[in-house]
């Protein structure tokens, strides 16, 4: 037994439930009286009820209430779930930040296929100008391949300025060579690894100016778009890639842009040469990117400027010796130092450092589709210059077949499970058809009934 003053002297809202006893040992009637019960341990009736508050919460039908849940085990809050009213707009808001980073990312696409598509354009037409005065293609693709040192300290730069990590250039690159192995980067993995990679690199630039010594800037560049379905059929065949139709189709496609293409101008000359240049570079450009994926996997982005940045050493290192043996075999003859186009150079060494910096950076940030779409459109972007500055006629075959070969270039974009995504996306438009369908009919029959009442006739559906 407690008292009532203990209870309004603490501070807390009393409990007093009520019971009503008879007293056996007063003699005569019996009075009710009232006995203030301890509240440690609520007492069950027989109907399952714990006390006086269930039993008023129950009759007048509480909002949320259960049987034996009453406000001394609400208080406790071990039995009891707060509702969160704000529940679905946290759920809104999370659609809504959803949908905002995916338009933002769309954007940012949309601007890193014009960003792509401007600099390889611009890089194509620089090497045109270029030739005009310095026609020594090895040097210069030696010369671009070197800037691709600055890649790794790009990258940092970035890094740093996005993240605010306090590590060395020395502790990330470290951090980024374990793409050579758990050891990192020694001498032999190097070597291994690297000259590879470094000399298809040197080739599809070294065959990709060549070609364009030869054709105008439009073809080659429509010519480089078979690499796409180079890597279908070698990875097709190397990696075991799922086999798909369309893109045996698109590759038929390719092949066959590339023949009309050397047919266009008859199979000799400098077009055929022009062309086989041009399919070379395509070649190995798509076998430096199954070499890749077979060997060193899905990369990161940290990881692919380390590994471009040790490419840049190595052709530094390794592969200077071969302008050098061009020159003193008159191969590739140049004049002095100061009289080269440097500024030619500098600037198609630096437009090409940023077609590859945003291939690989637009491969993490945006879709890769929208990247594949960036290099395809440099074709008309190169159409363009060639039609507007450089007054080229283009004949009916290489328009037919730059298209064809684009066509090819589009179909081998299309996902692997594009077949039955699109036959569900039949599907679903042919039932969304026959709902309509028949909400028009019903809504037809309830019209003929309403209309029928109202002529005094009864129409009886049959069964």
């Amino acid at each position: 037994m407690i008292s009532t003053e203990s209870v309004l002297e603490s501070g807390d809202q009393p409990y007093i439930p009520l019971q009503l006893l008879n007293n056996k040992h007063l003699p005569g009637k019996a009075t009710p009286t009232a006995v203030l019960m301890d509240t440690s341990s609520p007492v069950v009736t027989a109907n399952g009820v714990h006390d006086i508050e269930d039993r008023i919460l129950r009759i007048t039908g509480y909002y949320g209430y259960n049987p034996g849940y009453s406000s001394h085990r609400r208080e406790d809050g071990s039995e009891s779930q707060a509702e969160t009213p704000g529940s679905e707009t946290s759920e809104e808001s999370r659609s809504y930040q959803t949908c905002t980073n995916t338009a933002l990312k769309v954007l940012g696409g949309l601007l890193m296929v014009l960003c792509v598509s401007s600099s390889w354009v611009g890089t194509t037409q620089v090497v045109k100008l270029t030739f005009q005065s310095f026609s020594c293609p090895f040097f210069i693709s030696w010369f671009s391949s070197n800037w691709n040192i600055l890649f790794f300290p790009i990258y940092y730069s970035g890094h740093v300025v996005i993240t605010r990590e306090k590590q060395t250039p020395i502790q990330k690159f470290r951090e980024c060579s374990k793409l050579f192995g758990e050891d990192g980067m020694t001498l032999k993995l190097f070597v291994k690894r690297t000259a590879p990679f470094s000399i298809l690199w040197t080739l599809t630039s070294y065959l990709y100016l060549l070609a364009l010594k030869k054709l105008t800037a439009t073809d080659v560049s429509a010519l480089y778009c078979c690499h796409k379905a180079f890597v279908f059929l070698l990875s097709w065949i190397v990696l075991k890639d799922r086999f798909m139709g369309v893109r045996i189709v698109a590759a038929i496609m390719a092949i066959t842009g590339i023949v009309m293409m050397a047919y266009a101008d008859g199979f000799h000359g400098d077009s055929f040469v022009g062309v086989a240049l041009a399919v070379g570079s395509a070649s190995t450009s798509a076998l430096y990117k199954v070499l890749f994926k077979m060997f060193l996997g899905s990369a990161s982005l940290g990881e692919v400027a380390h590994f471009l940045s040790t490419m840049g050493f190595f052709n530094l290192i390794f592969i200077s010796c071969v302008p050098l043996i061009l020159y003193f075999t008159k191969v590739e003859h140049w004049g002095s130092l100061s009289s080269l186009p440097w500024g030619y150079m500098c600037g198609l060494a630096g437009l090409w450092l940023v077609f590859n910096i945003l291939v690989h950076v637009g491969v993490v940030l945006t879709y890769p589709i929208l990247i594949s779409i960036g290099t395809l459109l440099s074709v008309p972007g190169n159409a363009a210059v060639d039609v507007l500055k450089h007054e080229v006629i283009f004949s009916v075959v290489r328009l037919a077949a730059t298209c064809i070969i684009c066509l090819g270039f589009l179909l081998l974009l299309l996902p692997e499970e594009w077949d039955s995504v699109t036959l569900r996306f039949l599907a679903n438009m042919a039932d969304k058809k026959s709902e309509e369908h028949g909400e028009e009919l019903t809504e037809s029959s309830v019209n003929t009934q309403s209309r029928s009442r109202a002529n005094g006739t009864v129409s009886i559906p049959l069964a």
